[in-house]
């Protein structure tokens, strides 16, 4: 393959990447959309091959800005318990935004708090929650933060298979 393609393979996967809902895209949807914008089959092994290695370069670079952030993120941030903190629509407090349409809320139920995991919608300019979601009590987030690590570990596990 000419190094002129590669770059113009190269440079369009990117800039579909940067432009897509990480969430809804896959590898086989950008190839697809970039064989139509540069006009050249993607599926063939040796192209294929090479669209897959741009994508994962491409999410590894994310990932570890996202790393750098975040850790940019905690040196700045002070420990004080009184800082500033997002409140959704129901008066929940919002740990953080999984995407657009998802977030961790805690909120309490029957005097006791309860960590939620729930997709919202906005409906006349306030987010309000979905039935799509999970709520777990503290015992049941002990037990899931308990086994996190057992998690990444299946995750890293099963990408290695894949790729």
């Amino acid at each position: 393959m000419e190094t002129e393609t590669q770059q113009k393979i190269e440079e369009t996967v990117r800039r579909i990447l940067e432009e897509s809902d990480m969430d809804q895209v896959t590898e086989s949807k950008i190839r697809k959309q970039a064989s139509l914008e540069l006009d050249l089959d993607l599926n063939k092994p040796p192209f294929k091959a090479f669209v897959k290695q741009v994508v994962e370069s491409f999410l590894e670079e994310q990932q570890r800005k996202e790393e750098a952030q975040q850790h940019q993120q905690e040196q700045q941030e002070p420990a004080e318990e009184n800082q500033d903190r997002e409140y959704d629509d129901n008066g929940d407090l919002v740990i953080c935004r999984l995407s657009h349409k998802r977030k961790v809320t805690v909120q309490e139920f029957k005097g006791k708090p309860l960590v939620s995991l729930r997709e919202f919608f906005t409906k006349e300019g306030k987010e309000l929650p979905t039935s799509k979601g999970i709520s777990l009590t503290e015992e049941q987030w002990s037990v899931f933060k308990k086994n996190v690590p057992a998690i990444e570990k299946a995750i890293q596990k099963m990408e290695s298979r894949i790729m």
